[in-house]
């Protein structure tokens, strides 16, 4: 830990909500429901795409990822807003912000090279469907995720420990429900225009290029679908791709809006909610997107049920 600054606080003050005490019940009450649920849903996925001998092949792969990657994307910082919410001790140890700042931060940047790569794998599935198996062999797959991967904890470890490196200046007060980078660099004082400079461009790497890619895969998908003759293959062939478009519409959605526009026109408010949506409800919401509108996934869940049941 030597990169982080000696002058850091024991502990820091999430405001949260905090002039609020109706809101932050509400919060309260929201999180304790769609925390499990988020688990649940995202348990269910990889565990009926790992059984399921029809689900072994790279979408389901891809997604058993997505999944996990939404698990402890979650995880990250839902625990610590329950304890926050539910009591008036609203700290959080330095220790504790700084694994919360580069787990949360590692996993924001897999997810945006992820949802990437699952466009890919649509586009080479129905524009290439003879070459399908060939091109997204085992091998690829795995090194594709491991790129993933590191590319998320790579990006996270520069950002985040350049912004470590700001003087806080007795300051432990950090008006928002979690450590985020971009809350850091507002609270820390001195010469901070470079790293408001580096989060832009990093974030409009992370966004803006796997989101060029997205659309450019999709473009040539739609070019694809419309030649199919028969209706019911242009359905099952959009079919495949609705579930990944809405899980990419929720989550760079809001990030975009974030990230992508000048800090001074974004409120406090607009940011704790924001944090609250991509961080929380798109996670809890993957899950089910991907298995009610996937007739596959939902064959295998209630062949998971039904094997469950019969064995009690």
């Amino acid at each position: 830990m030597a990169l982080i600054n000696g002058s850091h606080p024991k502990e820091f003050i999430l405001l949260g909500f905090a002039d609020r005490p109706w809101l932050e019940l509400c919060l309260f009450l929201i999180l304790l429901i769609t925390y499990p649920l988020a688990l649940m849903g995202n348990i269910i996925i990889i565990l009926v795409s790992r059984l399921d001998p029809r689900l072994h092949n790279p979408m389901y792969f891809f997604l058993t990822n997505l999944s996990f990657l939404d698990m402890c994307y979650t995880t990250s910082i839902v625990p610590q807003m329950l304890f926050n919410l539910g009591s008036s001790t609203k700290t959080i140890s330095y220790m504790g912000c700084v694994v919360q700042l580069y787990l949360f931060h590692i996993m924001g940047g897999a997810e945006c090279f992820l949802l990437a790569l699952m466009s890919f794998d649509r586009y080479v599935a129905i524009c290439r469907p003879l070459h399908y198996t060939l091109i997204m062999n085992q091998r690829l797959c795995i090194l594709l995720v491991f790129t993933v991967w590191l590319g998320g904890i790579l990006i996270t470890i520069s950002q985040a420990t350049l912004t470590l490196q700001l003087p806080l200046c007795g300051t432990n007060i950090l008006d928002h429900l979690l450590c985020e980078i971009s809350v850091l660099i507002k609270t820390a004082c001195g010469e901070k225009r470079a790293n408001e400079l580096t989060l832009f461009l990093v974030c409009t790497f992370l966004l803006a290029v796997p989101l060029c890619l997205i659309l450019a895969s999709y473009a040539s998908i739609g070019r694809a679908i419309l030649k199919i003759k028969s209706s019911e293959g242009r359905k099952k062939a959009f079919g495949t791709c609705s579930s990944h478009l809405i899980v990419v519409f929720l989550f760079y959605g809001p990030a975009i809006s974030m990230y992508l526009q000048p800090p001074s026109s974004i409120t406090t408010d607009q940011l704790k909610f924001m944090a609250l949506f991509y961080g929380v409800m798109t996670p809890t919401l993957n899950p089910f997107i991907y298995t009610l509108r996937n007739k596959d996934v939902k064959g295998a869940v209630f062949k998971l049920v039904r094997c469950i049941s019969h064995s009690k």
